[in-house]
């Protein structure tokens, strides 16, 4: 077994830890995910899991094949146990990376379209990122740190060096760990635990 194959399977393992947090969360009623959020996030990873197998990302695609799986049980969940607060701006963001899809699906390039990806992956987080910004005690911190983390080892973990397996895993890290840092400010702000219901 080389050390790829070891980085993958521990970058899988971080990320079945990191979801385990976040289920616990969602059956006590402290975490409420945003179904459209990971309506977006399931498909996506998807494609881009498909994108990386096809340009020879190896083992390190591994662990965006879990996080699709992982993704689409989140959002089943989510249609019964999440954020019930449904704006008008939540069906926009949602619209919109939805109609971003068809651009991806009408091009041939594979760098236009995991570019095209990660751009939609980013309007598809909109609607929980408005969530938290107003109840940000509904969402588990350490399942967005360990994601963050499990994508740093997936990058190491690839077989092929591209825009087109690396870009889509690196913007995860990105957008996972600045997603914290709104948390933690906003809590900071917001200055209680009794205020968690964004109240």
């Amino acid at each position: 077994m080389d050390y790829k194959t070891i980085i993958a399977i521990v970058s899988v393992l971080m990320a079945l830890a990191g979801y385990m947090f976040y289920f616990k969360d969602i059956f006590a009623g402290k975490t409420k995910p945003h179904a459209y959020t990971w309506l977006v996030w399931a498909s996506l990873t998807t494609i881009a899991f498909f994108g990386q197998i096809n340009d020879d990302a190896g083992a390190g695609a591994w662990v965006t094949a879990a996080t699709a799986i992982v993704s689409f049980a989140i959002f089943g969940l989510a249609l019964s146990k999440g954020e019930k607060d449904i704006t008008k701006s939540d069906k926009i963001f949602l619209s919109a990376s939805l109609f971003s899809i068809v651009p991806w699906l009408l091009t041939n390039d594979p760098l236009v379209s995991i570019i095209l990806i990660t751009i939609i992956d980013f309007l598809g987080f909109l609607p929980t990122i408005r969530k938290s910004i107003n109840k940000p005690y509904q969402e588990t911190l350490s399942t967005y740190l360990l994601s963050g983390l499990k994508f740093v080892l997936a990058i190491f973990a690839l077989d092929n060096y591209s825009v087109v397996t690396w870009l889509y895993p690196a913007s995860l890290v990105l957008a996972n760990w600045l997603f914290i840092a709104l948390l933690v400010i906003r809590r900071r702000q917001i200055g209680s635990v009794s205020d968690k219901e964004g109240k």
